[in-house]
């Protein structure tokens, strides 16, 4: 029986298709083989979500600021202008 593990990898604008064909039989080398190229891809997967999942955090935490920072200019140009903002 042979295996053919197939995987994308996405980075930046980029992807790439990975593909590695495994023979898998009784033998306890190859099992073990397969056992430790599927840890590892799972690793790597674990890995990059974890990067994807990090970024994404960052860039709403950094939206978040651009919001406050925001509503801050719009309260200070309210203030200037002399306008009430209707607030309790």
């Amino acid at each position: 029986m042979r295996l053919e593990i197939v995987w994308l990898t996405i980075t930046g604008n980029m992807a790439d298709i990975g593909k590695e064909t495994l023979g898998c039989s009784s033998d306890p080398k190859n099992i073990q083989d397969l056992t430790a190229f599927v840890q590892n891809l799972l690793q790597q997967m674990q890995d990059k979500f974890q990067t994807m999942s990090d970024q994404i955090i960052a860039r709403i935490d950094d939206m978040g600021n651009r919001i406050d920072d925001l509503e801050r200019n719009i309260a200070d140009l309210m203030t200037q202008a002399g306008v009430d903002d209707g607030r309790v």
